[in-house]
């Protein structure tokens, strides 16, 4: 794979009035769950998994798995936090217009 391009999987939690949501849940309630989510796979859960328990993007019915994507390709602070990882590692909490993400890479 060429280093301008990542592949990875997130998690992604909508609030109202985040960009594109259908989320009912506050901003603060997001921030909450993300943050325990990230404890989850910090003690070892299956990350793809609670993609596809927790996750408001589709992507979340394929374990959060985005794909290859090259640079240019996400929102800024998406593509810095994992073009930043290492295969195999999670993130720490992103957030973006579209809410907060938990990203690993998978390639």
């Amino acid at each position: 794979m060429s280093p301008n391009q990542v592949r990875a999987s997130h998690i992604l939690l909508m609030y109202k009035g985040s960009m594109r949501s259908t989320a009912d849940r506050s901003k603060e309630e997001a921030q909450v769950q993300i943050a325990d989510l990230k404890q989850q796979v910090e003690n070892g859960a299956d990350f793809a998994e609670l993609a596809k328990k927790h996750s408001d993007c589709p992507s979340g019915r394929e374990g959060g798995d985005l794909g290859q994507f090259p640079k240019g390709a996400m929102v800024p602070e998406f593509e810095q936090a994992a073009f930043a990882l290492e295969p195999g590692q999670t993130s720490d909490v992103v957030e973006t217009s579209f809410g907060y993400h938990l990203i690993q890479r998978t390639g």
